[in-house]
């Protein structure tokens, strides 16, 4: 899978939530380096598994309308035939 690629923007306001994250529900402030740390790692090693998981959710979504495609052909079909 090709690296994760964070414009500085969206970069900057990720690292922001984080840092937010940590000091609301861990009552534990971490610093500018840390949450960039985590973000790397979260974007690494975790990204891989929720984007493999939109992949099937895109697959499943995609066969579900090639086959009410095929379905609504085959009405037509069945239509012309009468």
């Amino acid at each position: 899978m090709k690296p994760i690629d964070f414009s500085r923007e969206d970069k900057a306001a990720l690292i922001a939530r984080i840092q937010h994250f940590f000091e609301k529900e861990l009552d534990h402030p971490v610093g500018l380096l840390r949450s960039e740390l985590v973000l790397d790692f979260f974007a690494k090693e975790i990204g891989a598994a929720y984007y493999r998981q939109g992949l099937q959710h895109a697959h499943t979504a995609f066969l579900k309308r090639a086959d009410d495609l095929a379905d609504d052909i085959y009405g037509l079909e069945q239509g012309a035939r009468d």
